[in-house]
């Protein structure tokens, strides 16, 4: 294995996100690879440059965080049922992963971490934004964070996959199981970070659908401003794609919004997810 002593890491905001260079995923030593962690637990979002990974690559580079998951509502690639492609078509109206969300969050135990490879993309457009609910939970007045400090959320995927949800209205990805979208599970509204030990908003239009022991007015007025201040630009980044990119977040800690405003163009993405443990 090639020994890799050094890479250069710049941030991209000032609120998270940071540009890596200098590395190839293929060939990591095991004193890089921690190296790496520690940037990606500082950061939050890593956008490493100027890769020529195959599947294999990426999928040896992920199970180094931890084993990988299988998304429960969208089929996998039949060789590797852990990858997902994510396409969209010239003509797709609706883009997977359009909107401000955190990664599956209906799940009893949801994802840690995404980690996504630039297959084919459009001429122009295709950014993704990334927000970060540490920045977001800190900016919080005292008196609003005692407030939340103890509350439940209720998460389901019904909105997104459930018949006639969101993300079941896109030609390229095919959607499955809508019968078991309907479930909901609870989760911490104040998510505390396992490795770090950070406080952050837990909560995101996409997924979370109320507040255990609020009425649903009560609960959505609270949510629709935490989900509104998660998501204000001062907590933000934004990854423009190039050839060769992959870029990786801590599910954790952010909110993520690929943009569709490439329309006429396809974009085809590598996706492939590590398993985390239940929000706390």
């Amino acid at each position: 294995m090639v020994v890799q002593t050094t890479f250069a890491v710049q941030p991209i905001a000032g609120a998270l996100g940071a540009e890596v260079t200098g590395l190839d995923l293929a060939t990591l030593d095991d004193e890089t690879f921690t190296a790496v962690h520690d940037a990606f637990l500082e950061h939050h979002v890593l956008v490493i440059r100027d890769q020529s990974l195959s599947v294999e690559d990426q999928l040896a580079f992920g199970r180094r965080f931890g084993e990988l998951d299988t998304h429960p509502f969208v089929d996998g690639n039949p060789e590797h049922p852990e990858l997902l492609d994510v396409v969209t078509e010239p003509d797709d109206r609706i883009n997977f992963g359009g909107g401000w969300h955190t990664d599956v969050t209906f799940m009893e135990e949801p994802d840690l971490g995404s980690i996504l490879y630039a297959v084919e993309l459009p001429p122009i457009g295709g950014d993704t934004l990334f927000a970060n609910q540490h920045a977001a939970y800190d900016a919080l007045s005292p008196t609003m964070q005692h407030m939340i400090d103890d509350l439940v959320a209720i998460h389901s995927a019904a909105p997104q996959y459930a018949p006639g949800g969101l993300s079941t209205q896109s030609n390229a990805m095919a959607t499955k199981n809508a019968g078991l979208a309907l479930a909901k599970v609870e989760h911490p509204l104040v998510r505390t970070h396992p490795e770090t030990g950070r406080k952050g908003l837990y909560v995101n239009g996409a997924f979370t659908i109320g507040i255990k022991g609020m009425r649903s007015n009560e609960a959505k007025m609270l949510l629709d401003f935490l989900i509104a201040h998660g998501t204000h630009e001062r907590f933000t980044c934004r990854v423009n794609w190039q050839p060769g990119s992959l870029t990786m977040w801590d599910n954790r800690s952010v909110q993520h919004f690929a943009l569709h405003d490439y329309a006429g163009h396809t974009r085809h993405m590598r996706r492939i997810t590590v398993k985390g443990d239940r929000p706390r």
